[in-house]
């Protein structure tokens, strides 16, 4: 934790500040937020290329590798990854004997969230995309904004951060995570609520203890703050109304297909790669990018755009067009459904290379489904790599049972957290392949990546029967590093 209290200004210019772990994906977009504001960013990490060394390159920074001289009495701040321990590491040590104030990323966000009028995105699932769709649509609005989410977003600039400069207060929207009630250090005017359910079990044990971290984090609005809520979700619904319960002054503003009032969701049809739906307040909207689950988050970026131009005294039907007009131009995030390739095999078949951050048996499921909508036609194959000896162990069945939109499905080991023994778990890839067979016809254990390359391109190979007119759907999906299976795929083909 901090060794002293130390609150961002809002006008930073000249302010020195050194990050420690530099290139992790949250840190680089406080970094694109404090830099727009005027700090002089330096920091440190391992040598190891990252995408989000892309983004420093284009600020104009060089990650230095650790050491206690990257921190000097000129410092004014250090911010640290979680990842890193004071004690050990050399630049924290050098500040913690300097006495320069340190913090967090998860405190330099909440500190950052009391300079302006701040909006958390959280949930279980859905809280990148969610924020990605609202800061596409911010940037159509004349609202004086700033947008952070866990991940790069095409519509950003391939950036994970959007700064749009207009008249009147700041706004704030940030992605929120539960993880070790790390949302807690946010200060929050205004909350986006995906999704509540079981997970992060080597933290949350029940489903009861992940709920209370998610009714707190409401908790924390201020009088009369909103709390806009997925109507579709039933851990969502049972939160917002225990939120309700402690802090009857919140609002609730539901969204969904089962939400009453003006963000109640119909669902219209899906052709040519794009889904229709309409939102009762502002009508029919257009997103090229697949599944329900995201008209759901675009319902929710849309509820939240509208309640912001309201804060403004704007009329949302006044803005109604400029809001169709993002969405349609949203096209994601990396490894949010992001195409990374498109070959094709001997015969001329297409074979689309897809990569997907999906972790949870939920979002598996959703995910592929939404898939099996936008795809018509595809053969789908995918290749899993589990996250975590605990939440496989936890909800193996719920795994297991997650693959049925999909035609194939190869699976790799399990790719383990530093938190836990690998040793002492007593689930592995081969037990949730063992698992998964008894709901799926065609499952493949391929534990290292090179062996379930080697399958998925023997299988991609094979002719195509009148069933998948449209080719290959291959997906490889996860929070581990699977893509690398993608990306030997499309070197096979591109030969």
């Amino acid at each position: 934790m901090s060794n002293s209290i130390f609150n961002l200004p809002s006008e930073m210019k000249g302010c020195r500040i050194h990050f420690v772990g530099i290139k992790g994906t949250g840190m680089v977009a406080l970094v694109e937020i404090l830099k727009t504001r005027g700090a002089v960013i330096t920091g440190s990490d391992v040598s190891e290329r990252f995408y989000t060394d892309e983004i420093l390159d284009k600020l104009g920074i060089t990650a230095k590798e650790f050491s206690e001289n990257n921190v000097t009495d000129g410092v004014q701040c250090v911010i640290y990854s979680s990842a890193y321990n004071p004690q050990e590491n050399p630049d924290l040590r050098k500040a913690t004997e300097l006495g320069i104030p340190m913090m967090l990323y998860t405190e330099a966000l909440g500190a950052v969230s009391r300079t302006a009028f701040s909006c958390g995105v959280c949930g279980v699932h859905g809280k990148t995309t969610t924020t990605g769709l609202t800061g596409t649509l911010l940037k159509k609005l004349p609202l004086n904004s700033q947008i952070l989410a866990g991940s790069i977003i095409s519509s950003f600039g391939n950036s994970c951060t959007l700064t749009n400069m207009n008249e009147g207060r700041n706004y704030f929207v940030a992605e929120t995570c539960e993880y070790q009630r790390h949302f807690m250090a946010f200060s929050p005017k205004k909350i986006i609520l995906t999704s509540v359910e079981s997970d992060h079990q080597d933290y949350y044990p029940t489903f009861e203890d992940i709920q209370r971290a998610f009714v707190d984090y409401a908790c924390l609005l201020p009088e009369h703050g909103q709390l806009i809520y997925c109507a579709d979700d039933k851990g969502a619904v049972e939160t917002a109304k225990i939120a309700k319960e402690k802090r009857p002054d919140v609002s609730l503003i539901p969204y969904g297909i089962n939400a009453d009032g003006d963000y109640k969701l119909t669902l219209g049809d899906i052709s040519r790669g794009r889904q229709n739906f309409n939102i009762r307040l502002a009508g029919d909207f257009i997103l090229a990018i697949p599944g329900l689950h995201n008209a759901r988050n675009s319902c929710a970026a849309v509820a939240l755009c509208c309640e912001l131009l309201k804060e403004e005294n704007l009329d949302p039907r006044d803005y109604f067009g400029k809001l169709k007009e993002g969405l349609l131009e949203f096209r994601g995030g990396k490894r949010r459904s992001e195409i990374i390739g498109r070959v094709r095999n001997s015969t001329g078949t297409e074979i689309i290379v897809l990569d997907d951050y999906g972790h949870h048996p939920t979002a598996i499921k959703t995910t592929l489904e939404g898939y099996r909508d936008f795809y018509k036609g595809h053969k789908i194959i995918v290749d899993f790599m589990s996250h975590t000896y605990t939440r496989t162990a936890a909800l193996l069945e719920e795994f297991a049972s997650s693959f049925g939109s999909a035609d194939v499905v190869i699976l790799n080991k399990i790719y383990g957290s530093a938190r836990e023994n690998a040793e002492a778990a007593n689930v592995t890839g081969e037990t949730l392949a063992s698992h998964a067979k008894k709901y799926h016809d065609n499952v493949i254990y391929a534990g290292e990546f090179d062996e379930a390359a080697a399958k998925a391109i023997e299988l991609l190979k094979q002719p195509l029967d009148a069933r998948y007119p449209d080719g290959y759907l291959f997906v490889t999906m996860g929070a581990g590093d699977n893509w690398k299976v993608g990306k030997k795929v499309i070197d096979e083909f591109s030969l």
